[in-house]
């Protein structure tokens, strides 16, 4: 066996199809975010403007988050020095589960490295605790929600997706007495849409199931306090299980589940994703735990945002862009092929200084290509007015179709 021509193999097809995935060394510059320094591959450097990060709010930059974690690193240094249960606990670390768990009305929160290990370790432990569980998951869930179903090694089904006729029917045509979960997003983050979480609460009521959200794009960014779509629903006391982020509007690292106590012990005492991984940096639990605490109480970041999202949609959809509202602060514009989204992507770095990661299969579906914009508060009005600009010339000289999209 050839074991390089595989691998060259392997990388080739990824050039073809045009979805091989660059990574760009980007500088962010404190104080000056979405402002950044690209390093090119031969030594020079140019400015440029993040328009595709997850630090939706600027969080990552806040003066409240940054004092938090340099107070912490002068206490205690920089790593945790161990799992959680081997000297990784800390008093930053149940500082922030206590945050989180008062963020959702929940009894209880657990920490973990990132959203992504929190929904593989969790999803994939639960058929340990409630054998012969039944899982229902849409069918744009997240990959880690994805993952941990199929590595759980009990019965799952996929529903498509939003469609409440199907999911009962999945439900209807399951053991009545099996016990149930379903699974599903609250913001669908590459086509910005809502689950219909009421509905979806309600069909686990008739059923018996637990529920399950991935809040992930949501947190810090809806609701009262930033608790997500279910807090601004009124929807929080129904869900038995929530997954959020703190490196998107929290500008930080980790991830976390909220629930009951009993639910948090178990999976803390069964989930090997949490056993045996290494705790956060105690300064990133207290930066997190700064982020979370001042979100709770500060709405103008939250305002802003949607403003932002909405100029930047009503300006994109002037100009004819194909892109795809459903309200969220998420801007999907679709391109459908991926050499020219990458071509896209490649002149508005180079040409611009606007930095737009393309968006190919199979993070999303074959013939959806696109270019996926965050907008922030940060982003300001002469930001916008370039990137519109950008994308009005790069469109006609690429001669892409602006007939809108369905949204």
């Amino acid at each position: 066996m050839d074991y390089t021509a595989k691998l060259d193999e392997a990388l080739n097809r990824l050039h073809e199809e045009g979805r091989y995935r660059t990574f760009i060394d980007i500088e962010r510059k404190n104080g000056q975010f979405p402002h950044a320094t690209w390093r090119k591959p031969d030594g020079s450097e140019q400015p440029i403007t993040v328009w595709c990060g997850n630090d939706y709010l600027g969080m990552g930059q806040h003066p409240a988050v940054l004092a938090a974690m340099h107070e912490a690193i002068e206490a205690t240094g920089a790593g945790s020095g161990g799992t959680r249960n081997i000297s990784g606990t800390t008093v930053y670390h149940k500082r922030l589960e206590a945050e989180l768990a008062d963020l959702h009305h929940k009894e209880d929160a657990l920490l973990f490295t990132s959203a992504y290990i929190a929904n593989d370790a969790t999803l994939s432990t639960l058929p340990k605790l409630f054998p012969g569980l039944i899982i229902y998951s849409d069918e744009f869930n997240h990959a880690s929600m994805i993952e941990g179903v199929r590595r759980n090694g009990g019965a799952k089904r996929i529903f498509k997706h939003n469609d409440l006729a199907d999911l009962r029917a999945k439900l209807e045509a399951d053991d009545p007495a099996a016990p149930k979960l379903i699974a599903f997003e609250s913001i669908y983050s590459m086509d910005g849409d809502f689950g219909p979480i009421k509905e979806l609460c309600d069909l686990a009521d008739e059923f018996g199931a637990l529920t399950y959200i991935d809040e992930v794009h949501a947190v810090g960014m809806y609701g009262p306090r930033g608790a997500g779509v279910a807090e601004r629903d009124n929807l929080m006391h129904r869900i038995d299980i929530i997954n959020g982020t703190l490196a998107k509007a929290y500008g930080v690292m980790g991830g976390y589940i909220a629930a009951s106590a009993k639910m948090c012990d178990a999976i803390r005492s069964y989930a090997p994703g949490f056993i045996f991984t290494t705790s956060l940096s105690p300064a990133i639990a207290a930066g997190a735990a700064a982020s979370v605490a001042f979100l709770k109480t500060d709405k103008t970041l939250r305002e802003k945002h949607q403003e932002q999202a909405k100029i930047l949609k009503l300006r994109l959809k002037g100009l004819g862009m194909p892109i795809i509202d459903h309200g969220s602060h998420i801007v999907p514009v679709i391109v459908g092929d991926p050499v020219h989204t990458k071509k896209l992507s490649d002149m508005m770095l180079e040409n611009y200084g606007i930095y737009v990661q393309p968006i190919n299969f199979p993070t999303v579906p074959r013939g959806t290509e696109r270019l996926r914009f965050t907008p922030s508060p940060v982003h300001g009005p002469n930001e916008m007015d370039v990137l519109v600009k950008a994308m009005d010339e790069l469109w006609s000289h690429c001669a892409l179709n602006r007939a809108e999209l369905a949204g």
